[in-house]
């Protein structure tokens, strides 16, 4: 499954119940939560005792892999990021709702990717150690492209403030189209241009 080595696979289920007492989640969460999921089952484990080629990194010791079930495509991220705050680990989520599934991992914010029959998803296993694993699995769920000396963290940093940017130039665009007074669209000209020059 995944496309994972089989010396990987684990498949034990993982009781919603067990996760409630462990976390101590409010009783709105939990309901939430509840909600959204039918069942979670824990389907692989990639460390360097299940996969030798790949070597322990400074930082990621384990990852991995929870399959949840979904009781609908429309479900709330915010059970997800719950749940990911929840598990101090390094965790890929696959969630499956009927033949269809995503992959979501949280690293300072959730990324998911877009859903796609269950038989085409797959988790790329590329990196020395499992600190570059982590890192490219993160990159590819999150479509994020890692510039060369900026770590995983400042390259999502540096994407978020990018989207701020375009966010700010688009709103100023629309407000200036908007604008019959030729001096306020003077001003809204060259703010955008000076947003422009920051991206």
């Amino acid at each position: 499954m995944l496309g994972l080595p089989q010396s990987t696979e684990v498949k034990r289920p993982l009781p919603k119940v067990q996760l409630y007492k462990r976390f101590d989640w409010k009783p709105s969460q939990r309901e939430s939560f509840d909600g959204d999921v039918s069942h979670l089952d824990f389907v692989n484990w990639i460390a360097p005792r299940t996969l030798p080629a790949i070597a322990e990194g400074a930082e990621v010791k384990e990852i991995f892999v929870i399959e949840v079930s979904l009781k609908s495509r429309n479900f709330d991220t915010k059970s997800i990021v719950l749940l990911a705050k929840s598990i101090p680990q390094r965790v890929i989520y696959l969630l499956r709702s009927e033949d269809n599934a995503l992959l979501a991992v949280y690293h300072t914010k959730l990324f998911t990717s877009s859903w796609q029959p269950l038989d085409n998803v797959s988790v790329p296993l590329d990196g020395l150690n499992l600190d570059a694993v982590w890192q490219n699995i993160v990159a590819f769920v999150g479509e994020l492209e890692v510039a060369e000396g900026n770590s995983l963290t400042e390259q999502i940093k540096v994407d978020e403030e990018r989207a701020k940017l375009v966010r700010q130039i688009e709103s100023l665009e629309r407000l200036m189209r908007s604008t019959s007074q030729p001096r306020r669209q003077r001003e809204l000209y060259a703010e955008i241009k000076k947003l422009k020059s920051m991206l």
